[in-house]
């Protein structure tokens, strides 16, 4: 019984330091971003395809307003609330005082300067698949952002779901550079699917989720239900969406629909960021979707 109990032991600790191990936070290497320099019109760009104003900026923020990243924005979902926290450069209460290194870890592997997980309500599983260069542009740009000292409001979680170290976990079975469109010929294709499943991240609100909440690939773009519980973010397949390319593109630049119905909820934010792209890659999204 001694040498059970032992075994037993062991194999308990084993485990355990097996599943530590599993779920450590895993950084960028500061190496890997050696000689990137960010360029802030290409940074523009990206933070307008990245929607990184529709969470961050203050909730009731209008006009140049929303590029103060203060946070405050609230989502609400199955897991808990979470709080868009401050991003300006302030570098007390907002990400001023980060590296290169720092904010490519939090923006593609949703770790933290501290070493610790961010929730993946941080769509970092769709940006881990950005090129280092675009991250290095992001942060050029938003570097010439106002700051803000607003503090970040923490997130209203309850157990389990408070404990970040868990969040290891689910980045082991989620978190994956891996693209669902696995042959995408051509330029035009190439850049759509880049939008759509990296810096768009549009699979995130459109695309079910499993039990884990992780997004379910084998339903993609098939429609979801809406976080906050009312109604249903709808699927925007092409036999489902039934838009020509052109029309895909118009929506984006305009927010009117075919029918002359226009964007509203949160994908109102959504236009007002694709409205700033080239023609070329509202048409490059358009040729994405059609081509699912």
């Amino acid at each position: 019984m001694r040498r059970v109990l032992i075994l037993a032991l062991a194999l308990a600790g084993g485990g355990a330091l097996a599943a530590w191990v599993t779920t450590r936070p895993a950084p960028v290497a500061p190496d890997a971003l050696a000689g990137l320099t960010g360029d802030t019109a290409r940074g523009e760009t990206v933070y307008a395809a990245a929607g990184c104003g529709s969470c961050h900026a203050a909730p009731d923020a209008e006009g140049e307003a929303r590029l103060v990243l203060s946070g405050g924005y609230r989502m609400d979902t199955p897991f808990g609330t979470f709080v868009a926290p401050n991003i300006s450069p302030d570098p007390e209460q907002g990400i001023g005082g980060w590296t290169l290194a720092d904010f490519a870890s939090a923006v593609t592997r949703g770790v933290s300067p501290e070493g610790s997980h961010y929730y993946p309500a941080f769509p970092y599983a769709s940006y881990t698949k950005m090129t280092l260069q675009d991250v290095a542009d992001l942060k050029a740009y938003m570097d010439t952002l106002p700051a803000s000292q607003a503090e970040s409001a923490p997130h209203e979680l309850s157990f389990p779901y408070a404990l970040r170290r868990g969040v290891g976990a689910w980045k082991a079975l989620h978190l994956s550079d891996d693209w669902v469109m696995d042959e995408a010929p051509g330029a035009e294709l190439e850049r759509g699917r880049y939008l759509v499943e990296a810096l768009g991240h549009c699979a995130e609100c459109h695309t079910p989720r499993d039990a884990t909440g992780g997004l379910d690939a084998a339903r993609w773009m098939e429609g979801a239900a809406n976080p906050s519980g009312q109604g249903r973010i709808p699927a925007i397949t092409p036999d489902e969406l039934g838009w020509s390319a052109s029309e895909i593109a118009w929506y984006l630049e305009s927010g009117f629909t075919p029918d002359y119905d226009s964007a509203g909820g949160t994908m109102a934010k959504v236009v007002e960021n694709t409205a700033r792209l080239t023609d070329e890659d509202r048409e490059a999204i358009a040729a994405y979707l059609l081509a699912l």
